[in-house]
């Protein structure tokens, strides 16, 4: 049984910084595509970063290129967001996501999601 769990989210003070991390657990992840997805009040779920676990491809919204960094550790079975430079805007919740799918963008790809964390941006 895959599961995905989040943890790291909090407050920061825009120009900050926070990691969040989601830890993988249930099956060999080498074939998947981990994805970071946020969701702020009201709006709809969307995509922030992947990463190709066996290759290290990684892919970026335009919204957070530059600015966030997503990374994983195979010995760990744990994908990272790395999140700098963070401006109001960027609060959500943040869902990690698995994906034995090509595509990458889109939720309708992912087959697994983790329950979540709240990250909050103040100005």
């Amino acid at each position: 049984q895959v599961q995905l769990v989040e943890s790291g989210g909090g407050l920061v003070q825009a120009g900050g910084s926070l990691r969040v991390s989601c830890a993988a657990s249930g099956r060999t992840f080498s074939s998947y595509t981990m994805g970071w997805f946020r969701q702020a009040p009201g709006k709809e779920r969307t995509f922030v970063a992947a990463i190709r676990w066996s290759a290290g491809s990684t892919y970026y919204a335009d919204s957070v290129k530059g600015r966030f960094a997503i990374s994983r550790d195979n010995a760990k079975n744990t994908v990272y967001l790395q999140m700098n430079s963070l401006k109001p805007e960027d609060t959500a919740v943040y869902y990690c996501a698995a994906s034995t799918y090509v595509g990458i963008y889109s939720i309708s790809q992912y087959d697994y999601w983790g329950q979540g964390t709240q990250v909050t941006v103040s100005s």
